[in-house]
């Protein structure tokens, strides 16, 4: 969780993994669009893409020293939009029962609260766990292959098995990655409580 002061993030802007992860906003529109006119195709390499670019813009944010307080800003926004806006879009189009929309749902809940008291205590932003990023991994490349699963076809009995896999390790850890933040920040909490008494 990124403090007050120096530490070891930068103010920057105009970076390569902030540029990534706007790109990543701006295709949301268009996925929702492909995804609900059934252009299938455009909508799984839209998926893929972002998929691509969030592995990338960390690696090369880490790799790199590049971290920044708008990336750590930009990419959970966009993880999460693409997120909420293919469970409704897939739920929408019954690829996805709604169970899942409300056990994702439920977490993004969670997360809202944790980061309500975050900001309430100073800190703004969340460090990203290897663990959301592996949940986040998985549920963007299992949606396009339940997309993909979406039909008769001998690819699509192949595919809908193999996207569930996905979803399944990606709700877990989507909750996993919520408790390693839940226990992140009742350590702050503990810590500033002992500054304060000292």
């Amino acid at each position: 969780m990124t403090g007050a002061a120096g530490d070891g993030v930068s103010a920057r802007v105009l970076t390569l993994p902030n540029v990534l992860s706007a790109l990543r906003l701006v295709g949301v529109p268009f996925f929702l669009w492909a995804v609900l006119t059934e252009h299938d195709a455009l909508a799984i390499v839209i998926l893929a893409a972002s998929g691509i670019s969030d592995y990338l813009d960390g690696k090369i944010a880490r790799r790199f020293g590049l971290e920044s307080r708008l990336g750590q800003l930009l990419d959970p926004v966009a993880d999460r939009l693409y997120i909420v806006s293919t469970l409704l879009a897939l739920a929408w189009r019954e690829v996805l029962p709604w169970w899942v929309v409300v056990v994702l749902f439920a977490r993004e809940a969670f997360m809202a609260v944790v980061v309500l008291i975050a900001k309430r205590h100073g800190w703004v932003g969340l460090p990203v766990h290897f663990a959301g990023k592996a949940a986040t991994f998985n549920l963007l490349y299992a949606f396009p292959v339940l997309l993909l699963g979406d039909g008769d076809g001998t690819a699509a009995r192949i595919a809908e098995p193999i996207g569930w896999g996905f979803a399944w390790w990606g709700i877990v850890l989507y909750w996993f990655s919520a408790f390693l933040y839940a226990v992140q920040l009742r350590r702050l909490l503990a810590h500033e409580r002992l500054v304060a008494t000292a």
